[in-house]
């Protein structure tokens, strides 16, 4: 609220209320007459109020009657009076109203997360509807032979593997070949890396564009290959996607699902991170079916599961 109203221009202003003549009324002292009657012309004049304030008076020969609220509607608007208080998912009376989608804390941090498994499903299916969309596997072990290194591109809706091969050596002919090769797949087409910003460095398709062991980059698209996009949410990732869906924190009071630094027992892997890089982009392809399916697992502790009320809100009338 204002700390002060203002007076109206061109109207006449009346500092005290015995100054006020008979027949003018503020809009409140209308509604409480009998019958209750509201404004029906513009305001003549002007009274101060509460020191610093000025409420505008109106002429009780231009009013109108005020319309009666029914019973019903009476209990609608009491009954809504009343929800504003009550968490609508668990039900909860809290002393201050709840402000916009009426949830609690506990539940807001609750539906927080939900919404982010919901987006990530949601974007599983957008990917696997899409027959361009592709998954670009990468792993660049800067110690490993270069026999070990290798790329692969898997198409998303059928796990087919569109292209696999050695990546070569930085700076190598066969890693030019590669790097040649993936402009031209990957033009125009949507793709989709396996780590984020927590996932090894050596398969970020960015890797590729770099001597082995170099220092980090600047976050984007590179310039040159489209496809490569560095630390950036330019290319979606399997592994965004499936932290999303799979609810799991690394502490409590955390809004933002994520994977964790170090896959445990507690938390195996959902997919193969092997010197096959093409199976394990068709593990991926598959984790992404069954999040678009609703059959990957979730976590066991997701917050909308933990606490039992899960993400269904009940019927609640206002």
């Amino acid at each position: 609220m204002p700390r002060s109203i203002p007076p109206l221009p061109g109207l006449t202003r009346y500092t005290r209320w015995d100054q006020v003549p008979d027949g003018l009324h503020t809009k409140t002292q209308l509604g409480r007459m009998d019958p209750p009657l509201k404004p029906g012309a513009d305001p003549v004049g002007q009274v101060l109020y509460n020191g610093n304030s000025y409420a505008p008076l109106y002429d009780v020969d231009t009013a109108v009657p005020k319309r009666t609220v029914s019973p019903a509607q009476r209990a609608v608007l009491d009954r809504a009076r009343e929800l504003q208080y009550r968490c609508r998912r668990c039900g909860a009376e809290e002393t201050e109203p709840l402000g916009k989608g009426r949830f609690c804390d506990p539940c807001r941090y609750a539906m927080t997360l939900w919404d982010q498994h919901n987006q990530a499903q949601t974007l599983a299916r957008e990917l696997l509807a899409d027959p361009a969309a592709v998954l670009l596997v990468v792993d660049v072990e800067p110690d490993s032979l270069p026999e070990a290194q290798g790329v692969a591109v898997v198409a998303v809706h059928d796990g087919q593997v569109l292209y696999a091969a050695p990546a070569g050596e930085y700076g190598s002919p066969e890693r030019g070949a590669v790097l040649d090769q993936l402009d031209s797949l990957l033009a125009d087409r949507r793709v989709v890396e396996e780590p984020d910003f927590m996932g090894p460095h050596r398969r970020y398709p960015q890797a590729l564009l770099r001597p082995a062991n170099s220092g980090p980059v600047a976050s984007g698209r590179d310039p040159l290959h489209p496809w490569a996009a560095h630390h950036s949410a330019a290319n979606a990732s399997v592994t965004r996607i499936w932290a999303g869906w799979f609810g799991w924190t690394d502490r409590h009071s955390s809004t933002t699902a994520c994977a964790p630094w170090e896959w445990s027992g507690d938390l195996p892997m959902p997919w193969t991170r092997s010197l096959d890089v093409a199976a394990d982009g068709q593990a991926m392809a598959a984790v992404l079916h069954r999040i678009a399916d609703g059959t990957e697992p979730v976590w066991e502790r997701a917050a909308w599961t933990l606490d039992g009320y899960g993400v269904g809100l009940p019927e609640v009338s206002a």
